[in-house]
C-alpha cells in the first residue's frame, strides 16, 4: 500500500531492535518493586540491586507467549470489542485534572463530571471503550477515588472498561470489583481480560513500584496491560526520534517480559505516546508533527513483534477547542487509525497537553472518531456495488436521485455528520451563525438529558457499593 509516510523496512527494524537490546544487556532496566526483581531473578535473569538486565533470547521467549490478539468482554457482551491485528478500538481521554469550559477558562475537575464522560461514553456511536481517570476528580480522597471511578465505569456504562493501575492496591481494587460482576476470581479468569490498564514506565530506563506492582498484579488475573513510554524526546530521551524509538522499545519489551513471566500468554498492548520536547518552553508538544511520526513507527514496531499496538488519538496543545485544537487532534488520530494502532487511547476530549478535558472537544473528536471510521471502510468493488446495468440504463445525461438504489442506501451510504456543518451559508446563519464548539455546548445538555443507565442486577450493583464502602472504611 502506498503511503507517503514512512515505512520501515526490516533492515531499519531491527536496527531499532538491536539497539534495544544492546541497553537491554547492558544498562539494564531499573524495577523499584521487591517482588519484580525476585520475579526475573528466580527465571534466571541478572539482577544487580534494582537494575534487571536482559538478553535477546530471554526477550524472544516472553515475546513467543504474548498473543496478537485478544479480546476485552464486557459486562453486555454485545459491546465487547477485540484488540489487535485487524481490530482496533477508540478510548477517551485519560488523566486530566482540569475541565475546559466553553469561556475558555477552567476548573478542577469533579466526580460529577466523571460521571458524566461515563454517560457520553455509554451513548456514543464511535466510542467503544470506557476509560480510567478521564479525569481526575478533585472532590474524592485521592487514596479511595480510584474506588468511585471504577464503579462509575462499571454501573453507568457496560462498554468494556479500563482499571486501575494507581498502585498495587487500586489494581487489587479494580480486580476485586471485576470479580463481583463476574460472580468469582475463577469466573473472571475464564472471561479472560474485561479490562484494559495502562501501565506506564519511568523514562528513562525505569518502571515505579505502583506500575510494576500493578503489572503484576493485573497479569497474575489475567487482565490486559498497556506498556507504554511516554519519552520527551530532548530531555527523558534522545534528540533524535530514531533514538528515542529505542529507548521506548527497550522499556516497552522490559515491561511486557514482567507480564509474560507473571503470567504467560497475559494479554499486553505494545504503547507510545512518546513525542518532542518544544525548545523554546521546555513542555511537552503533543500536537505536533513529531508525536504523529511516532505514532506511525510505533505501530509498525508493534508489527514487527506480532503485538497489538497502542498511541495517542485526538491530541492537541490548544486550550481551547478551536481550530488548532480541531488540526491537530485531526492529524494524531488519523495517523493513529490509518498506521494499524489497535488501542486508540485519549480519542476524544484533551486540551492542553494532556492538562483539561472539554466536554465540547469529547463530542468534536467523537464526530472526527465516526468520520474516519467511515474513511478507513474498504469500498465495496463487487459487482453489485459498481452496478454497471444501472449506469447503463441511466446512459448519457441522465440522473441517478430517483434510482431506486439511490432511494435504498441513501441514509446509510454516507456518512451523516451529527452536528458538524453542512449546511450552505443562508441556512447557517438563519440557524444562529454558531461556531462548532457553540453547538457542542448546545448539544451535550441534550445528550446527557437522553442517557439512559444500563441494566445491572440490583444485587451485584448492591455488591459494589459495599465493597467500595467497606475498602473507604480501611482507609
Amino acid at each position: 500500500m502506498y503511503d507517503r509516510m514512512q515505512t520501515f523496512t526490516t533492515n531499519q527494524m531491527t536496527r531499532i531492535h538491536d539497539a534495544s537490546m544492546a541497553l537491554l544487556s547492558s544498562v539494564g532496566v531499573a524495577f523499584n518493586e521487591p517482588e519484580a526483581l525476585e520475579i526475573f531473578a528466580s527465571n534466571g535473569f541478572k539482577v544487580d540491586g534494582k537494575t534487571v538486565f536482559m538478553t535477546e533470547a530471554q526477550i524472544q521467549k516472553a515475546l513467543e507467549t504474548a498473543p496478537s490478539r485478544f479480546t476485552v468482554t464486557a459486562r453486555n457482551p454485545e459491546k465487547s470489542v477485540a484488540v489487535g491485528e485487524d481490530d482496533f478500538v477508540f478510548a477517551p481521554g485519560y488523566g486530566a485534572p482540569f475541565i475546559a469550559l466553553p469561556d475558555g477558562s477552567q476548573r478542577e475537575a469533579t466526580m460529577a463530571d466523571y460521571d458524566n464522560f461515563c454517560k457520553l461514553i455509554q451513548t456514543s456511536k464511535t466510542i467503544n471503550m470506557n476509560g480510567f481517570m478521564m479525569v481526575e476528580p478533585g472532590d474524592v480522597a485521592p487514596d479511595t477515588g480510584h474506588l468511585d471511578m471504577i464503579f462509575s465505569s462499571i454501573v453507568l456504562c457496560d462498554k468494556p472498561f479500563m482499571g486501575s493501575p494507581v498502585s498495587r492496591q487500586g489494581a487489587r481494587d479494580c480486580i476485586e470489583m471485576a470479580s463481583i460482576i463476574w460472580g468469582g476470581k475463577d469466573r473472571l479468569l475464564a472471561a479472560g481480560p474485561v479490562s484494559v490498564s495502562l501501565i506506564n514506565s519511568l523514562s528513562p530506563l525505569q518502571f515505579s513500584d505502583e506500575m510494576a506492582g500493578s503489572l503484576i498484579e493485573l497479569a497474575r488475573a489475567n487482565q490486559a496491560c498497556v506498556i507504554a513510554s511516554l519519552i520527551m524526546a530532548g530531555s527523558s530521551g534522545p534528540v533524535t526520534l530514531s533514538g528515542v524509538l529505542a529507548l521506548q522499545n527497550a522499556e516497552i519489551l522490559a515491561g511486557i517480559t514482567l507480564a509474560q513471566l507473571v503470567n504467560p500468554g497475559a494479554p499486553v498492548v505494545y504503547g507510545s505516546t512518546s513525542s518532542a520536547m518544544d525548545m523554546r518552553t521546555g513542555g511537552l508538544a503533543i500536537g505536533c508533527p513529531e508525536l504523529s511520526m511516532v505514532v506511525s513507527a510505533t505501530a509498525q514496531m508493534a508489527r514487527f513483534y506480532k503485538l497489538p499496538s497502542r498511541s495517542g488519538g485526538g491530541l492537541t496543545d490548544a486550550h481551547f477547542p478551536d481550530g488548532q485544537a480541531a488540526g491537530e487532534s485531526a492529524l494524531a488520530l488519523s495517523t493513529a487509525a490509518r498506521s494499524g494502532i489497535n488501542f486508540i487511547l485519549h480519542s476524544a476530549g484533551i486540551l492542553g497537553s494532556y492538562i483539561a478535558m472539554s466536554f465540547e472537544k469529547f463530542l468534536m473528536d467523537e464526530e472526527m472518531c465516526g468520520i474516519i471510521r467511515k474513511l478507513i471502510k474498504p469500498i465495496d468493488v463487487s459487482d453489485e456495488a459498481i452496478d454497471v446495468e444501472m449506469i447503463k440504463n441511466v446512459g448519457i445525461g441522465g440522473q441517478y436521485l430517483t434510482q431506486p438504489k439511490t432511494f435504498k442506501l441513501c441514509r446509510t451510504e454516507f456518512y451523516m455528520a451529527d452536528f458538524f456543518n453542512r449546511q450552505n451559508y443562508a441556512g447557517w446563519k438563519a440557524a444562529g451563525s454558531k461556531r462548532i464548539d457553540q453547538v457542542a455546548t448546545e448539544s451535550l445538555s441534550h445528550r446527557l438529558a437522553a442517557y439512559e443507565k444500563p441494566p445491572i442486577d440490583p444485587d451485584v450493583e448492591t455488591a459494589l457499593s459495599a465493597y467500595v464502602a467497606g475498602r473507604k472504611n480501611k482507609s
